[in-house]
């Protein structure tokens, strides 16, 4: 269990549903939220992304695509109901899947990365796009910012932004390279997602950017800012930050998905950690998750927090909710 110490985990029993899958089966999910609220025009904008089962022999997933066949930046002027301004299919980038999307409103701009397995080599890899207004964002202009070859790892995903004065700060998870046997190379990558194998753990990495496009950043494990914890431990196989935020006392807090092996890689939960700068994070949930939720990003909006989060339902189907919160982890919003 947590330690006692920590902040009291909200209560989630009055959050309201943003977007449920297309079935109410087990594969089908809605999800992946990632969220910005922009005061100047008292709007949220959530990037989010729809999910279908893994085909199996026989059987392909009904209309089309598989696994994360669509993400969208969608706009809500409550935070509760939402209606898309863009959206991405997976086969738009010849890849089998998508993941999460990062957006940021920058100097004038929006900056949006793009997370998907590259056609190439089957390994995820994170693009990005630019434009005046999330309606215009352009495929076709898109530019590479992380890849497995750059990065030193065997893939790249699930990005976070984060703008401060000294830059866009850039969290990501990565799965860590290692040696692997013919056999273990072989089919690492064979079913493009290499968190489904267990070959290799998934800690999260940081990068700094003056633009959000040009990133620099040490390769391999001198990027890695928040470690998986110990074998056997609830987050001993992943370690995904979903979200950054200050602790009101010079440092930062961030949420992070853990799963103490592959076979829990769909089925994520959160944790807290701490950092002081932003590239050395520590764990402070060790001993157990903080929330039973999955790729929780929260806002402060309204003189509140929203707090949006995947989650899995009783019928093995995920979809997208968000919690209208007082307080978080202690916190007040401003």
């Amino acid at each position: 269990m947590p330690d006692p110490a920590l902040p009291a985990a909200p209560d989630l029993s009055g959050s309201h549903l943003v977007l449920a899958p297309e079935r109410a089966e087990p594969g089908y999910w809605a999800g992946c939220p990632s969220v910005r609220y922009e005061p100047d025009l008292d709007r949220f904008l959530l990037t989010y992304r729809a999910r279908r089962p893994r085909s199996t022999a026989g059987d392909s997933a009904p209309g089309g695509p598989e696994r994360g066949w669509r993400c969208a930046v969608a706009e809500s002027h409550d935070g509760l109901e939402f209606h898309d301004l863009w959206s991405v299919r997976s086969e738009e980038l010849g890849s089998p899947s998508m993941e999460r999307l990062a957006l940021l409103r920058r100097d004038g701009r929006y900056l949006l990365h793009l997370s998907y397995v590259d056609p190439a080599d089957n390994r995820w890899r994170i693009d990005a796009l630019t434009a005046e207004a999330p309606e215009h964002f352009d495929l076709a202009a898109r530019t590479p910012v992380l890849t497995a070859a750059t990065t030193g790892t065997e893939g790249v995903k699930d990005p976070y932004l984060l703008d401060t004065p000294e830059g866009v700060h850039l969290f990501t998870t990565v799965s860590r390279a290692r040696p692997f046997t013919a056999e273990e190379r072989a089919r690492a990558h064979a079913d493009a997602d290499i968190h489904t194998t267990g070959l290799t753990v998934q800690p999260t990495a940081h990068a700094l950017s003056p633009d959000g496009l040009r990133f620099a950043a040490a390769p391999g494990r001198a990027a890695e800012a928040l470690d998986v914890g110990p074998a056997g431990a609830w987050d001993g196989y992943e370690s995904r930050i979903t979200a950054v935020l200050p602790d009101g006392e010079g440092g930062w807090l961030a949420l992070y998905d853990g799963s103490s092996d592959a076979a829990g890689n769909y089925e994520e939960r959160c944790g807290l950690a701490a950092s002081p700068d932003l590239r050395t994070w520590r764990r402070l949930t060790p001993d157990g998750p903080w929330l039973d939720v999955r790729y929780a990003d929260l806002v402060a909006a309204r003189g509140r927090w929203y707090l949006y989060y995947e989650w899995t339902r009783p019928d093995g189907a995920h979809e997208l909710r968000v919690a209208v919160l007082d307080e978080f982890a202690g916190l007040r919003p401003r």
